[in-house]
């Protein structure tokens, strides 16, 4: 696998592999095929593609029908609308039913940048974890992309996997084994724990590097796997340290920084946490990803000045 990769590019070789390996999989697409790079799956298998036009709450309804009808059906679409536009067709069709559909959520977060809000998907999480009966994963690399999706597509059930929009370095070696419910410890240390989701590990992973120059040694913690989550494991990596920074491309609430105070306050844990993301009650501005990250400190340099001023909060 390349060092940087767009993962719409891994799902569709996941895809062909899949077809290629026996599995009955059929994509959904809503007039989506460029944003899903689905090109090389279509002229290999042009006859499996559903393509239902600009109409998301048919898009999971089609998906629904045929896994009813025995198929591994995937809808591949942007986040923003598969999650609003199907909210109520993904809630009752999807999960309460729990029909065998893998719900892929293309371009998440800010990717859209410049596109702003309406094409935004910063609360796609938090709507998913609201839902019962739904499997949530966020990869971070190339490498752990390929991997969820071919757990996803084997597993009988419904799953939904967030996608970023750009592509991504490689983070992983060939030795890595995704497993559900596992968190990745990227780096163990004992001052700071960073803990993100998808893309934004690779802010944590720059922001240990530069804390470890100011002899800051920081743990870099993935969580790929939402739900299920092995919390006890997260507790027992974030609990050798001081304080605790978490990170998203998502809404404060409901995404990964939730998930961390939920465990900490269920442990009755008083590690300070300080929670990075979108804030409460906002939208993610609109421009270009370095300044969006920037504007709300989720890039390497504002999780650095956090990170920094809870080490020194805990030292005096």
């Amino acid at each position: 696998m390349s060092n940087s990769e767009h993962l719409a590019t891994v799902m569709v070789d996941a895809f062909i592999d899949a077809v290629d390996r026996g599995l009955d999989l059929v994509p959904v697409v809503a007039d989506s095929t460029s944003t899903a790079k689905i090109s090389p799956f279509i002229k290999r298998f042009p006859d499996r593609l559903v393509n239902v036009g600009i109409a998301e709450q048919t898009l999971v309804g089609t998906a629904a029908g045929l896994a009813i009808g025995g198929k591994i059906a995937v809808t591949c679409n942007a986040a923003p609308f598969l999650i609003s536009r199907a909210n109520e067709q993904i809630k009752v069709d999807i999960c309460y039913n729990n029909t065998n559909v893998k719900l892929f959520g293309l371009n998440a977060g800010a990717s859209y940048g410049p596109l702003a809000s309406t094409h935004h998907s910063t609360d796609d999480i938090a709507i998913m974890r609201g839902f019962g009966n739904i499997e949530i994963y966020a990869p971070s690399s190339p490498a752990e992309c390929r991997q969820i999706i071919d757990y996803a597509l084997e597993h009988v059930g419904p799953v939904y996997i967030r996608l970023d929009g750009k592509a991504l370095p490689e983070l992983h070696d060939e030795s890595y084994r995704f497993a559900p419910g596992n968190i990745d410890v990227l780096r163990a240390g004992h001052d700071v724990a960073l803990v993100a989701m998808g893309s934004t590990v690779h802010e944590i992973v720059e922001a240990a590097a530069q804390l470890a120059a100011e002899g800051i040694d920081a743990s870099v913690i993935s969580v790929p796997s939402i739900r299920p989550c092995d919390t006890k494991a997260l507790l027992a990596a974030i609990k050798p340290c001081k304080a605790v920074v978490t990170v998203e491309e998502h809404n404060v609430n409901g995404g990964v920084g939730s998930l961390v105070a939920e465990v900490l306050a269920e442990a009755g844990c008083a590690i300070p946490l300080r929670r990075l993301g979108i804030p409460d009650g906002q939208y993610a501005i609109a421009a270009d990803r370095a300044s969006t990250r920037a504007r709300h400190e989720i890039d390497a340099a504002g999780v650095i000045r956090h990170a920094r001023e809870l080490h020194v909060k805990q030292a005096s």
